[in-house]
């Protein structure tokens, strides 16, 4: 017992999630090689802690921002020999912008090589600009020296004229209450996705315990330990130990996706981008789902089975245990199979780490499988209260197929969105679902039947319940065709709403009013006497579209922004060219000075001299007068945003008493 303690513990430690700084998540280091007297190789290595991503300087427009190199005075005292090159990147295709995007994870080297025209240059300065992303995106500017005989980098102060210093000052408010600003930021941690996807594994388990591959095995299996052990104690814990291998096995399916350092982009998360591997997957699941009908049946070769169970006979104790694990997880395989395959499909669907999610999944899957041996043999007398086999084990092989199919049109839909087909809009794929659905209703109401069902019966309790669910989520589905509802307990799987028959554009999110300059929108809400919400956004921003889509859809949430809040949306990466008056220096606290000249460049500057922060979504309540009203928070779930706003109001109304009774003189100390 004391051995399968320790191994369930490893197992676990194996699954622990582990966390990294988020400050300064990319650490640079810079090299110069020498190639000959006037060419030089300029290298730039880039180390992305873990879960960030940064972008290529090749991702596609419409996308995400590319990074970008400056290269000072080139031209000048040197020339450019070709491109500036990359290490290894990934491309993935974006739900959100409906483009391929192209970007690093853990590592990113850029090198420039250079030819010197000028031969007393010794100093090559480089800025480069990127946004790095996880749950939130940051834009970031570096400058780099390279010092060509490896001598100090020679640093210049640099000054700004008092016009760009006086545009600089006119950005600073006048914040109250800035204190809140510190409080801690709500965001999604990835380990609640871990625990969902280890709970979907588990789930999928419990389903594979009730098809006829599995169900009969239960009594057989446990009657086994209990009957041929000579102590009661051995043979609970040989049923212990088979469920244990039962969980370490499929466990151990997984590990092979962690030997390869590019499990993560160039493996399992092409299958979101890819189209032909979406296509593949489309048939493979299809054909999984008609193997549920009862068509044809799926198996592994029979000699597997045979040699692993002589094998469990011939060896005996742990490893014959062992052996009799690996025999079922064959012969059980016609019915695991496509449930895996489900598992496997959902997961890569999954943000982050695959290969830990798979893991996961998998562990998930093992532990219910293996919890009623477990539980059997510690209970034989349960044994009498399981349930007869039969006719419903067929039903719930049925019920599968319909789920395989309607999984399988997710990977159709992927397909078509990365070859821009428009075949698979939103409402033509959830018309499909409302038709599966109801389909499968139709199946458990008994209005048709497949190959292996048996004659008509009298229908179960648990088909009629089934069915009335099935008809539920279609009716659901029908209210979200129709956008009645948002379908929020379907996220991720229906195309973006924004990939839909009926597009329309607005220049605000969700079509609500909202300003693009803060000195207009605090003019309106001071007129209106409303509070602000400031919305630094960023147009190749996923998150903040994620968050319009996800929790500013909300209805009540839709309705609080639309009625009482002032909206200023400030898009951080909006590249358009502010007028000649408008552009201006700024001098950062570091020294370095950096030229505003674009909208989005005023905007970072504006976030970074309030707020002390640079990335996006990054979200502030404001009263007219610039009062904070609540703290700041970035990306996160819809009920935490909605109390964060409810609080905003009510701080609101709170101060306006207080301005009331000022300017009426009833002001007294227990008011402030």
């Amino acid at each position: 017992m004391k051995q399968i303690i320790l191994s369930i513990s490893l197992l676990l430690s194996f699954l622990q999630a582990y966390s990294q700084s988020d400050e300064d998540p990319v650490l640079f280091t810079t090299k110069v090689e020498e190639i000959s007297a006037t060419e030089y190789q300029l290298i730039i290595s880039a180390a992305i802690y873990e879960g960030w991503h940064v972008y290529s300087q090749f991702t596609a427009e419409g996308g995400s921002l590319p990074s970008e190199f400056n290269f000072k005075n080139a031209g000048e005292d040197y020339e450019l020999i070709g491109e500036t090159t990359e290490s290894e990147t990934i491309t993935e295709y974006s739900d959100i912008f409906e483009v391929d995007e192209t970007f690093f994870k853990e590592k990113a080297i850029f090198t420039q090589r250079i030819k010197l025209l000028n031969p007393d240059i010794n100093q090559i300065n480089v800025n480069l600009f990127y946004q790095v992303c996880k749950e939130v995106c940051i834009p970031v500017d570096v400058d780099f020296s390279f010092v060509l005989d490896g001598s100090e980098a020679v640093k210049t102060e640099q000054t700004i004229d008092e016009k760009s210093a006086a545009r600089a000052n006119s950005l600073k408010l006048n914040l109250k209450n800035k204190q809140l600003l510190k409080s801690s930021e709500e965001t999604v941690g990835a380990g609640s996705e871990l625990w969902m996807i280890f709970g979907l594994g588990f789930l999928g388990g419990l389903i594979a315990l009730l098809t006829p591959c599995v169900f009969p095995m239960i009594p057989l299996t446990v009657s086994f330990f209990t009957k041929h052990s000579k102590q009661k104690a051995k043979g609970i814990a040989n049923a212990l130990l088979y469920g244990f291998f039962i969980v370490l096995i499929y466990f151990l399916l997984s590990l092979p996706f962690h030997l390869f350092d590019s499990v993560d982009s160039q493996i399992l998360n092409t299958i979101a981008t890819n189209i032909l591997l979406n296509i593949v997957f489309f048939v493979v699941f299809v054909f999984f789902a008609f193997s549920f009908f009862g068509y044809y049946e799926l198996t592994l070769p029979s000699s597997w089975a045979n040699k692993m169970d002589a094998a469990s006979a011939k060896v005996g104790g742990g490893i014959g245990i062992f052996f009799m694990a690996v025999t079922l997880a064959i012969v059980s395989f016609s019915c695991t199979g496509p449930i895996l395959g489900g598992l496997l499909g959902s997961t890569v669907l999954e943000e982050g780490d695959v290969a830990t999610n798979l893991s996961a999944g998998m562990t998930g899957f093992g532990l219910a499988l293996a919890l009623p041996f477990a539980l059997f043999a510690l209970f034989p007398a349960w044994l009498n209260s399981l349930p007869k086999s039969g006719g419903w084990m067929n039903t719930v092989k049925v019920v599968l197929g319909f789920l395989e199919l309607a999984l399988a049109l997710k990977f159709l839909s992927n397909a078509d969105m990365v070859g821009n087909w428009g075949i698979l809009k939103r409402e033509i794929f959830l018309g499909i679902w409302i038709v599966l659905f109801l389909l499968l209703a139709l199946y458990l109401f008994g209005i048709f039947r497949f190959p292996h069902d048996g004659p008509n019966q009298k229908l179960s309790t648990g088909r009629k319940v089934t069915g009335l669910m099935s008809v539920g989520l279609s009716l659901y589905l029908i209210l979200g065709l129709f956008n009645i509802s948002s379908l929020k307990l379907l996220s991720g799987f229906p195309p973006p709403a924004f990939y839909s028959v009926f597009e329309t554009e607005s220049d605000c999110p969700l079509g609500l009013n909202c300003f693009k300059d803060f000195d207009e929108g605090v003019v309106y809400a001071k007129k209106v006497n409303k509070p602000i919400l400031l919305d630094f956004t960023g147009w190749a921003c996923v998150n903040c579209r994620k968050m319009e889509e996800n929790v500013w859809s909300e209805a009540e949430i839709y309705s609080i922004l639309k009625e009482e809040y002032v909206l200023i949306s400030l898009y951080i990466d909006d590249r358009k060219e502010l007028p000649e008056a408008e552009q201006f220096d700024y001098k950062f606290d570091s020294g370095r000075v950096k030229s505003i000249e674009t909208i989005g460049e005023k905007w970072g500057t504006f976030q970074t001299i309030n707020f002390n922060a640079a990335s996006q979504p990054y979200y502030v309540l404001l009263s007219p007068e610039l009062e904070i009203l609540n703290n700041a928070v970035q990306y996160t779930d819809s009920d935490t945003y909605l109390e964060w706003l409810r609080q905003g109001l009510s701080n609101f109304q709170s101060e306006q008493e207080i301005v009331y009774k000022r300017e009426k003189g009833r002001l007294t100390t227990g008011d402030l």
